[in-house]
């Protein structure tokens, strides 16, 4: 415990002026909100869903084909549909038809929301 007790001082003594309280930027969300940001929360909170998002969102602007996510993934489409899928309901990715394939985007406005709620000062 006394090393505990140590570290805990240490920290304490290194941090100085606001750097010892955070709060939310934006202040505190109601209910709609909260719920929103936990949808978006809960679609994140599966490892495959954002190994998935990455391979998406390091495309940048541009559209990626679900054809082109099962390899590097080491998933099946049914996997990748249905974990896509999730992404998108929750309006973190769009998905548009081409033809057999579907192409997913990221949708920089849901991310925008998380960084604002995650901006702690």
């Amino acid at each position: 415990m006394a090393t505990t007790t140590d570290a805990t001082a240490t920290g304490s003594a290194a941090r100085t002026g606001s750097e010892e309280c955070c709060s939310l930027s934006a202040g505190p969300v109601d209910t709609v909100d909260a719920e929103r940001i936990a949808s978006l929360f809960k679609a994140l909170s599966d490892p495959t869903r954002l190994r998935l998002l990455s391979h998406v969102a390091a495309q940048g602007c541009e559209s990626v084909c679900a054809c082109d996510l099962t390899e590097p993934l080491g998933i099946s489409q049914p996997t990748v549909s249905h974990h896509m899928k999730k992404l998108v309901d929750a309006g973190l990715l769009t998905r548009e038809q081409n033809g057999r394939w579907a192409h997913y985007s990221v949708v920089p406005s849901a991310f925008a929301e998380l960084r604002a709620f995650l901006d702690i000062a």
